[in-house]
């Protein structure tokens, strides 16, 4: 097969169209390719008057591939990717997995693709019924803290845009994208530069991948939560394990740590339990809500409009002269700012989008990088508490009823509370207070959040659009700890432990836990087999 590279097409192309651009390419009639196909899609949008877009193509060709790929200097032969399962050996005991986000589904369907039977635990419920406690608190309902945007099955990003690019380069993200497109994700994931499932069809596609992990032998079972280990010589023996108010310990000597970034009680009982963490830097801010048209005219330029041109993103990143970040993060077009908090009293925002990106509004995180001289304290879960005392200032602000404090970009700059708002109407449910967030966030904050919005208003026109709204408190991109691991994988205080995915400190985003899931799991595979 031959791949080629730097294809220009048209907002309107068809398979005609890259059919004969491939052939373009190569110099030769198109007559001579057997069939095309998309391996990668951008928009370059560099030149407003010359959108168009950007593509990778692969080609199965009638003649002689060395000698076509020889005339083009964008074209090399390549193999089909095909992902090949380490060979292993049954273990003694089954592996058990905590937490079904994207680390631990992956995780999990590896080991039941290899024959393993694993067990997956999930403190939360299963993805329907999550959606209704998270549909009856954006209603104004009470908040479960055992099923929220944070906890049940599919992890946090179940309640996202579903943004499936990354900056990892291991070759496993071709195994999770193919793992999605099976199991009811859309198909064009597989090609797009930016790909997304949306929130509402993640949720059947995590559905299907429990199914399938379950049919190859594996269990998940729901409500239940870790909350202690058993070990014996520094080796794992067990863990132990609550499920509506009843305990067991389940024999085991292999568990993946997958438990997200917000499972605090988790990190509390892992730090009694000896295990070695350590303070790590992460990001606290504010969800910004800008009219997604004039996002699209600021990227798009005349052609905002286009019916071929998908809503508009970005990504924007400032270093201040202080030496502090500011960047957007998990920016959702057409979405939603959602309420995401999983402790009572205590408010945390997040933003979500469907597939079709179809919202009158575009959101995204705007965060502040936290360092660790930041966390007042050499304590390791320090980071927790500081996480924990804006997210109940934002409660209080919002006036003790989960909904959320928001200001007006205009008046954020003046530093005075908003008495209304302009064109952006705040999509955050159960609702929101006007307010000055200048009074809720910390100073370091505030100035580095006023500093940066005005920067990057010179790299997206109307970023600082006075109308635009703030939303507090953006409190759970990552998390503020990382619990140490060695080459293999595992806890380097306990063998048989492998602390994985955004929880553990090292993956961020669906794509990157996943991968770091796959890699626990052949770990464990690998494990089986001595050489």
């Amino acid at each position: 097969m031959i791949r080629i590279s730097d294809i220009f097409l048209p907002l309107d192309y068809n398979d005609e169209t890259i059919k004969k651009a491939a052939a373009k390419k190569l110099n030769v009639r198109s007559e001579a390719i057997e069939y095309v196909s998309l391996y990668r899609r951008s928009v370059d949008a560099r030149k407003k008057n010359q959108i168009h877009f950007q593509a990778t193509v692969d080609v199965k060709f009638f003649g002689s591939e060395k000698k076509a790929v020889s005339k083009c200097r964008s074209a090399v032969i390549v193999e089909e990717y095909q992902y090949l399962l380490p060979v292993s050996k049954p273990l003694e005991k089954r592996p058990v997995i905590v937490g079904s986000g994207p680390c631990g589904l992956f995780a999990a369907l590896i080991l039941a693709q290899a024959g393993q039977r694993p067990i997956v635990i999930e403190r939360g419920r299963d993805v329907d019924s999550r959606t209704k406690d998270v549909n009856t608190f954006w209603s104004g309902g009470s908040l479960d803290i055992t099923s929220n945007v944070q906890f049940g099955e599919g992890g946090a990003g179940t309640f996202s845009d579903g943004k499936l690019n990354t900056g990892t380069k291991d070759s496993r993200t071709r195994k999770v994208l193919l793992e999605f497109a099976a199991h009811g994700a859309p198909k064009e994931i597989l090609y797009l530069a930016k790909p997304h499932i949306g929130t509402d069809m993640l949720k059947g596609t995590v559905k299907n991948i429990r199914k399938e992990i379950i049919r190859l032998g594996g269990e998940v079972l729901f409500e239940t939560q870790l909350i202690g280990l058993r070990s014996a010589d520094g080796k794992l023996t067990g863990a132990v394990l609550s499920s509506h108010g009843d305990q067991q310990t389940l024999d085991t000597d292999h568990i993946i740590l997958a438990v997200g970034h917000s499972a605090r009680d988790t990190f509390e009982m892992l730090l009694d339990s000896g295990i070695a963490m350590e303070q790590k830097p992460f990001a606290m801010g504010v969800r910004i809500e800008h009219l997604q048209e004039n996002i699209n005219q600021s990227q798009y330029g005349d052609f905002y409009n286009s019916p071929y041109l998908s809503a508009a993103d970005y990504k924007l990143a400032v270093h201040l002269a202080g030496g502090r970040g500011v960047y957007t993060f998990c920016m959702c077009p057409g979405g939603t700012v959602v309420a995401a908090a999983s402790e009572q009293g205590h408010l945390v925002t997040n933003g979500m989008s469907e597939f079709a990106r179809d919202g009158r509004n575009a959101n995204s995180a705007l965060l502040v990088g936290i360092n660790t001289n930041d966390f007042g304290s050499g304590d390791i879960l320090a980071g927790v508490r500081l996480q924990r005392s804006l997210e109940r200032r934002a409660f209080l602000a919002g006036g003790e009823n989960y909904n959320a404090p928001v200001q007006r970009v205009c008046d954020f700059l003046k530093k005075q509370k908003s008495a209304a708002l302009g064109s952006v109407i705040p999509t955050y449910r159960p609702g929101v207070e006007l307010t000055n967030l200048n009074n809720v966030l910390p100073p370091f904050m505030t100035d580095s959040l006023r500093e940066g919005i005005a920067v990057m208003d010179h790299r997206l026109s109307g970023f600082a659009d006075g109308d635009a709204v703030l939303t507090a408190v953006e409190s759970r991109s990552s998390s503020p700890v990382r619990i140490l691991r060695d080459e293999t994988m595992q806890s380097v205080s306990l063998k048989g432990l492998y602390p994985c995915g955004e929880g553990a400190g090292f993956a961020g985003g669906i794509i990157s836990a996943a991968v770091d899931g796959i890699k626990a799991a052949e770990k464990i595979l690998l494990s089986t087999v001595k050489y």
